[in-house]
């Protein structure tokens, strides 16, 4: 057994991820994608570069209903036909939505609140967290997949206790790491939109996020994805280094992997 992690895209460009449980030779037995911010044509593509196609994901995750996140949902589900997993609240928010339209009604499923859901039933368990950020609804998501336990959160704008202590019992951990403070400051963005990116309910900079690495590591976690860097104001270099000081400090560089995900463009595909 193996569990595989890919990006298609991480950033205000575009967020979907891949993660799937496959068999020795490589066939995936059980996949899901969280969020769907990529089109049908990209997502075909970018699997088929690794021997995988859309029948590979049984299950789809939103995570919150901005643009960058779901701006392809209705035709996913028009196409791929998947069951299509969200919060209450924001199944309310998208069926009244037209980019999801009735395509979406007929894929939607709700997750129960406080506990956790038979997403790919036998294979794939997950739950949700709520997280800040200026969205109708945000969450976060604890997944097991074949016991492997491995947490998502993106679009976050402060850690939260419930965010820490899902991370901290993972063995694969998604983290937000959107900017670097010194570069959105003097950048050119408006007043207005800095301090919503900085608000608690915006995004979560570099510091922060190499914060929260040092509250939730522990001796089983592997691996660490930063995500949904700012084009704008960060770097992969620059994010990494952050986290990656933190990691040094603990003496766990040899047992945890960090890796920066690209914005616009696919990731390798991972074996976790």
């Amino acid at each position: 057994m193996s569990i595989i992690f890919k990006s298609l895209s991480s950033g205000s460009c575009g967020n979907c991820y891949f993660l799937a449980t496959a068999d020795e030779k490589g066939k995936v037995e059980a996949g899901i994608a969280i969020d769907t911010g990529v089109s049908v044509r990209r997502v075909r593509e970018e699997l088929r570069r690794n021997g995988y196609s859309p029948d590979d994901i049984h299950a789809v995750l939103i995570t919150h209903d901005h643009m960058d996140h779901i701006r392809s949902l209705g035709s996913w589900c028009k196409r791929f036909c998947k069951p299509v997993w969200t919060t209450e609240v924001l199944h309310r928010t998208l069926t009244g939505r037209t980019i999801a339209s009735d395509e979406f009604k007929g894929c939607s499923k709700v997750l129960a609140d406080g506990d956790w859901n038979d997403i790919v039933p036998g294979r794939i368990r997950a739950r949700y967290f709520v997280v800040p950020h200026d969205a109708t609804q945000t969450v976060g998501y604890a997944i097991l997949i074949d016991g492997y336990r491995f947490v998502i959160m993106t679009d976050i704008g402060a850690m939260t206790p419930e965010a820490l202590s899902w991370a901290s019992h993972a063995q694969t951990v998604v983290i937000e790491s959107n900017y670097d403070l010194d570069m959105l400051m003097h950048g050119s963005y408006t007043y207005e939109l800095k301090m919503r990116i900085r608000s608690g309910h915006g995004h979560l900079r570099n510091e922060e996020c190499a914060e929260a690495i040092g509250k939730f590591c522990h001796k089983d976690l592997r691996n660490i994805f930063l995500c949904h860097l700012s084009e704008n104001n960060n770097t992969p270099e620059k994010a990494f280094e952050v986290s990656a000081a933190v990691l040094e400090k603990l003496g766990v560089t040899s047992t945890v992997a960090l890796r920066a995900l690209p914005r616009g463009t696919a990731s390798p595909l991972f074996h976790l």
